[in-house]
């Protein structure tokens, strides 16, 4: 590849207009999402956004990198061309998605919302917690982000089992089994955990029948949204399968107001927060990418556009 104009968009546009002075071989272009238009992608041959416009089209591009460690904005459900290169950040996404899972486990086995309910009813009623090392949780996808949150939760004794296509052993686990055979460990669950990205494989694998196996579980959704069925959760909900979900990612962001998750007693929101990318992590990521490419060097933040991720 031979990158020399690219256009920058998306929410941090401004943000990283730094990147002109830092990277003077290229010329680059810096836009609100509204203002890139279709003649932009055959000025350009690079493309950086956490996704497309609804101008995209390849035109000339030879590459697309999006600021975020998900890619299905720009391959569910799209046709890429096949000599486009995609790349993605690769930064502290796991770090800050164990941390935010962690954070959730904690107060669940600490009871916060309970006591703090004994509290308002001025009540002295202490309880037995449990530890983290007594929990069982099982992490869908093995992947760089589903690996640091098993490392993370391993260093405070947890047993952790991954969830993966083919069930590879991964020694950040106690044991990887393939997804065509979860019914063993999610009857032993105490959390489930999605990390996985949106796929065809995975859209809506978070059906009745696989909450059906859970058994009063905690559901941690920090992958994508479309991978679960939101109906499907709020039944096993209903049916004590699910005993709380914390939900992070939504098949539709924002989450629409009349979305009866919203109002849930047993459902925590939040807006797509658990790992935020920071500006100098993108750029960091960007500067890295561009430098690999420029030495003609294997890519590592490279995207298999067939598997999706």
């Amino acid at each position: 590849m031979d990158i020399k104009k690219v256009i920058v968009t998306g929410r941090m546009y401004k943000e990283l207009e730094k990147l002109a002075s830092m990277d003077t071989k290229r010329e680059y272009l810096f836009l609100p999402e509204a203002e890139v238009c279709p003649n932009h992608f055959e000025w350009a041959d690079g493309y950086v956004a956490f996704k497309p416009t609804e101008s995209f089209h390849f035109g000339n591009l030879q590459w697309v990198h999006a600021l975020g460690a998900g890619v299905d904005a720009f391959l569910f459900n799209r046709e890429w061309k096949k000599d486009v290169v995609l790349t993605r950040t690769v930064g502290s996404f796991g770090q800050k998605i164990g941390e935010y899972c962690l954070s959730y486990i904690l107060a669940d086995i600490h009871r916060h919302g309970h006591f703090q309910h004994t509290q308002v009813q001025n009540v002295w009623m202490p309880s037995k917690q449990k530890l983290l090392q007594e929990l069982n949780i099982v992490i869908f996808g093995t992947g760089t982000i589903g690996e640091e949150v098993a490392r993370m939760l391993q260093t405070f004794g947890v047993n952790v089992f991954g969830i993966s296509r083919r069930g590879t052993a991964n020694s950040h686990f106690t044991r990887v089994v393939p997804v065509s055979d979860v019914q063993a460990v999610l009857t032993q669950a105490d959390w489930v955990i999605n990390t996985l990205p949106l796929t065809p494989a995975t859209e809506r694998l978070f059906d009745s029948r696989l909450f059906s196996f859970m058994q009063s579980t905690g559901f941690i959704n920090v992958g994508r949204g479309a991978s679960v069925d939101d109906n499907a959760l709020l039944e096993a909900i209903e049916q004590g399968h699910v005993r709380r979900a914390v939900l992070d990612v939504f098949r539709v962001e924002p989450l629409p107001v009349e979305s009866p998750l919203w109002a849930h007693s047993n459902v925590v929101i939040t807006p797509h927060i658990s790992a935020v990318t920071g500006v100098e992590e993108a750029i960091e990521g960007l500067l890295a990418v561009l430098e690999g490419v420029d030495r003609g060097q294997e890519i590592s933040q490279s995207v298999d556009v067939i598997r999706g991720y």
